[in-house]
């Protein structure tokens, strides 16, 4: 079974965001990490870029597929996490510790078209 964290609000196409003051920080689920296998690589845009929701900001590759990265927010990229692009692996180990993108929310009121734990884990099923 997938872990899912209560303190995130989830896309259904499996990303998480954890919000701190104005920053967005988001990864891919548990699920999502499962699903593709052994990640080989990450593309993640660049700091500056501008992010929409439920549009694509970047992908995932495994051994077994691609997988674009959608959005929870919209917003503006204001850093990477380095350690992931060059170690994608990470996600693997946890998908929750190794964060990709920092966004600087626009509206936060677009928190409320995601998935809390409950639904997302509803959405699994």
């Amino acid at each position: 079974m997938s872990k899912v964290l209560d303190n995130l609000k989830y896309t259904k196409s499996h990303e998480w965001i954890r919000v701190d003051g104005k920053t967005g920080i988001i990864g891919v689920t548990d699920y999502a990490q499962e699903s593709l296998g052994s990640i080989v690589y990450v593309d993640l845009g660049a700091i500056g870029d501008q992010v929409e929701q439920f549009k694509e900001f970047g992908a995932v590759e495994s051994v077994k597929a691609a997988s674009d990265l959608i959005s929870p927010i919209t917003g503006k990229i204001i850093a990477i996490n380095q350690e992931v692009i060059d170690n994608p692996e990470l996600i693997n180990d946890d998908a929750y510790e190794n964060w990709l993108v920092k966004v600087e929310i626009e509206d936060e009121g677009e928190l409320d078209k995601l998935l809390d734990a409950a639904a997302y884990l509803q959405s699994l099923e």
